[in-house]
């Protein structure tokens, strides 16, 4: 895939490896847009998109709210196209510490925004993939930790929307693709807050550990691969899954 003047949305693009991935898409020639509920973040990514000479767009929108998406959605595609490339980058870790201690609701807000906002965005977008029978949608995936469960939980239902979803393009005979991606540890607002919680530390202690060794990854080495696997992507990788380590000759 040529990536010059293609439309590609991001999900949480305000900071951390949604802006990472936004700046990568950016030096391809695509046109970001960048979602995300905090307007400020997106309108900072957006400055550090032009200031390179690339063409961004901020879209504040909960990805949770289904008619939030869909007036989203038609914002971009009236502003800058039609959307060639989705990556369901936002997600929710604010849930910490055992299921039968934790919030109810914060634990909630994980399940819903790692499925939910997963499934919103691609419910809006696949449609017009399908009629144009071209694009790419890539989910992000995360750990499984004890003492996240709401995470967890989100992240494996979202990875199994992930698989089915591919199968029923596989048997529609659609060349529309849908891929899983895993960062690794990066340190991120999300993995910081573990690192910084009395709850994370107790759960979850290898986080600050690596923070502290410096031994996270770049956010850019996610962004990286996933240029890699675009620029060559094949019908048949559809459901796949890939990392920043992952070696695509042998797919």
């Amino acid at each position: 895939m040529d990536l010059t003047n293609k439309v590609v949305v991001i999900t949480g693009g305000g900071s951390g490896i949604g802006r990472a991935l936004a700046l990568t898409f950016t030096k391809e020639g695509a046109r970001v847009a960048c979602l995300g509920r905090r307007l400020e973040r997106l309108q900072e990514t957006v400055e550090e998109i032009e200031k390179n000479g690339g063409s961004g767009l901020a879209v504040s929108v909960d990805i949770t709210d289904a008619e939030q998406v869909r007036r989203a959605v038609e914002e971009i595609t009236e502003k800058l196209g039609e959307i060639e490339v989705l990556f369901n980058n936002a997600g929710s870790f604010a849930s910490l510490g055992a299921t039968f201690e934790v919030d109810r609701n914060l634990w909630w807000q994980d399940v819903t925004v790692n499925i939910k906002g997963v499934m919103l965005t691609m419910r809006e977008i696949l449609p017009q993939m399908i009629v144009r029978d071209s694009g790419v949608i890539i989910n992000m995936n995360g750990g499984r930790p004890v003492g996240g469960s709401g995470y967890a939980a989100g992240k494996a239902g979202m990875m199994e929307l992930t698989r089915v979803a591919s199968l029923e393009l596989q048997e529609l005979k659609s060349n529309v693709i849908i891929l899983g991606a895993g960062p690794g540890l990066v340190q991120t607002e999300m993995t910081q807050l573990q690192a910084d919680s009395a709850a994370g530390q107790r759960w979850i202690p290898s986080t600050k550990k690596s923070i502290d060794a410096g031994t996270t990854r770049s956010p850019f080495d996610i962004a990286n691969k996933t240029i890699e696997v675009l620029k060559v992507v094949k019908t048949e990788w559809n459901g796949k899954y890939f990392g920043p380590e992952t070696d695509i000759a042998e797919w």
